[in-house]
C-alpha cells in the first residue's frame, strides 16, 4: 500500500512538474511575432515524417546517424514497457501483461532489451566522441561550461537507466527460476541474470529487483523533468518544429510586410498618399528587423528550444571554417538563453517589464551577424530543420534600418546600387565597355 501511494505521488508530481515547465516554454514561444505556417499541410506532414521520425538528414553523416538511431529507437520502443511499469505501480501488481500476452510479451521485452544493449553501445561511443576523441565541433568555446556538462549528463543518465533495467529483469529472471524452475525467456536478461546473480538468496534477489524497478521509474521521471532544462528537449520538439518548417526554396528571403506595403503604394499611380490610414494611429509601430527575442517570430523561438547543439551547422559554416566569429549554433543557444531570461522577467515583473538588455549587442555581436554569407549551409545541415539564417537576417535588418549601421564595404555597395543600379562604381551604360577593348 505504501509503495502504491509513493508511486502515485511520484507519477502525479513528475508529470505535473513537467507539464508546468512545458507551459512556461509555450508561454515563452508565444512572445514571438505571428507567422503563418499552416499552409501546404500535406507537404508538412511528409517533411515531419521524413526528417523527425525518419531521421533523414542525420544520415548525411552515417556513423553518428546509426548510433543516434540506436538511442532514438530504444527511447521510442521502451515506452511500451513503461506502460506496464505504470500499471504495476498503480495496482501494486507484478508484470501484469506477462500471462495475458504470453509469447508476444516475451518478444516485446526481448526486443526492448536488444535495443537497450544497442543504446548502451551508442551511449559509450558518444561519451568517447565527446571526451576522448574530442570531436572539434563538441569543443568550441560556446560549448564550455553547462552545454558540455549537459551533453555528458544525459549520456550518464542513459547508462544508469540501462543498468537499472537489466538489474530489474536479471534479478526477476532468477527469482522466477528459483521459485518455479521456469524462465521468462528474455533475449538478454535470461542469460545475464544467471551470470550476475546466480547463488544469491531469494530475499537478495527480491531486493535487487525492487531496486531495479524503482531505479528505472525514478530515472524515467528524472529524465522527463530534466528535458526542459536541457538541449534534449528536441526529442519532443523535433516533431512540431519540422512540421512548421519553412517550405520555401533555400535562399528565398522574406520581405518585411510594412516595407512591401509602402513600396506597393509608391508604385501604384492610383494610390492616395493622403488617405486616412486603416491602422490604429496609437498603435506602436512594429520594429524593422529584430533587436530582441520578442521581435522574432514564434517559429524562430521554437527553433531555439529545438536546437540539439550538435554543431553540424557550425562545422559546415564557411564563415566559421575560415576563422570568423560567427557560429550558427551559438546564435541559437544565445536566442534560447535570452528567451528564457525574458520569459522569467515577464512572469515575475509583468508583461511590460524591460531589463535594459537585448539579444543583439548583449548576447550576439554585430561582428557575428555580419560574418554570415547567407549561404544557407547551416539550414541545410540541421537535422531538425532549424533556420539560424532567418534570425541573422532580422538582426541585420534592425542594424541597417533602425541604427543605420553597416560595414563600410556594404555602405559603398549600397550607394553604388542607388546611384548606378549596380554594386560597381560605373554606370550600367559603361558595363559592356570591356567588350570593345582590343
Amino acid at each position: 500500500m505504501i509503495s502504491t501511494i509513493l508511486f502515485i505521488v511520484l507519477l502525479v508530481g513528475g508529470i505535473g512538474f513537467f507539464g508546468w515547465n512545458v507551459l512556461k516554454m509555450r508561454s515563452n514561444i508565444n512572445l514571438g511575432r505571428d507567422v503563418n505556417r499552416t499552409d501546404r499541410r500535406k507537404e508538412r506532414w511528409k517533411t515531419m515524417t521524413l526528417v523527425a521520425l525518419g531521421q533523414k538528414k542525420m544520415f548525411s553523416r552515417p556513423i553518428p546517424a546509426i548510433l543516434h538511431l540506436f538511442i532514438y529507437a530504444a527511447f521510442v520502443i521502451t515506452q511500451i514497457d513503461l506502460i506496464e511499469v505504470v500499471v504495476d505501480g498503480i495496482l501494486d501488481s507484478h508484470r501484469i501483461f506477462h500471462v495475458p500476452l504470453g509469447g508476444l510479451y516475451t518478444f516485446i521485452i526481448s526486443f526492448i532489451e536488444i535495443l537497450s544493449v544497442l543504446a548502451l553501445i551508442a551511449t559509450i561511443a558518444f561519451l568517447s566522441r565527446r571526451n576522448l576523441l574530442k570531436i572539434p565541433r563538441f569543443n568550441m568555446k560556446e560549448m564550455n561550461g553547462w552545454p558540455k556538462m549537459d551533453g555528458n549528463m544525459i549520456l550518464f543518465m542513459e547508462l544508469i537507466l540501462i543498468t537499472f533495467i537489466f538489474t530489474m529483469n536479471g534479478a526477476d529472471e532468477m527469482v522466477l527460476r528459483e521459485t518455479t524452475g521456469e524462465s521468462y525467456g528474455f533475449a538478454i536478461s535470461s542469460h545475464l541474470g544467471p551470470l550476475l546473480f546466480d547463488g544469491l538468496s531469494i530475499e537478495t534477489l527480491h531486493i535487487l529487483e525492487t531496486i531495479g524497478w524503482w531505479g528505472h521509474i525514478v530515472m524515467v521521471f528524472a529524465f522527463l523533468n530534466y528535458l526542459p532544462y536541457s538541449k534534449h528537449f528536441h526529442i519532443l520538439l523535433a516533431f512540431p518544429n519540422t512540421f512548421y518548417s519553412n517550405l520555401e526554396a533555400k535562399g528565398k528571403l522574406t520581405n518585411m510586410e510594412s516595407v512591401t506595403k509602402e513600396v506597393k503604394l509608391m508604385m501604384d499611380p492610383n494610390a492616395d498618399p493622403y488617405a486616412t490610414p486603416t491602422e490604429d494611429a496609437n498603435a506602436v509601430p512594429q520594429r524593422f528587423g529584430a533587436k530582441d527575442v520578442t521581435d522574432l517570430t514564434w517559429k524562430n523561438l521554437m527553433d531555439s528550444y529545438t536546437c540539439t547543439e550538435c554543431g553540424r551547422c557550425t562545422s559546415s559554416c564557411p564563415a566559421n571554417i575560415t576563422g570568423k566569429l560567427l557560429s550558427p549554433r551559438k546564435i541559437m543557444m544565445a536566442t534560447r538563453d535570452r528567451l528564457v531570461e525574458v520569459g522569467e522577467n515577464k512572469r515575475k515583473n509583468g508583461a511590460d517589464f524591460e531589463d535594459g538588455k537585448s539579444l543583439l549587442f548583449d548576447y550576439i555581436s554585430e561582428e557575428e551577424i555580419w560574418a554570415c554569407t547567407s549561404c544557407n549551409a547551416c539550414v541545410q545541415e540541421c537535422p531538425v530543420n532549424i533556420d539560424p539564417l532567418s534570425i541573422i537576417i532580422d538582426l541585420r535588418r534592425y542594424l541597417v534600418m533602425e541604427e543605420s549601421k553597416m560595414p563600410t564595404e556594404l555602405a559603398g555597395m549600397t550607394t553604388n546600387i542607388e546611384n548606378n543600379g549596380a554594386p560597381w562604381q560605373f554606370s550600367p551604360a559603361d558595363r559592356l565597355n570591356w567588350a570593345n577593348e582590343e
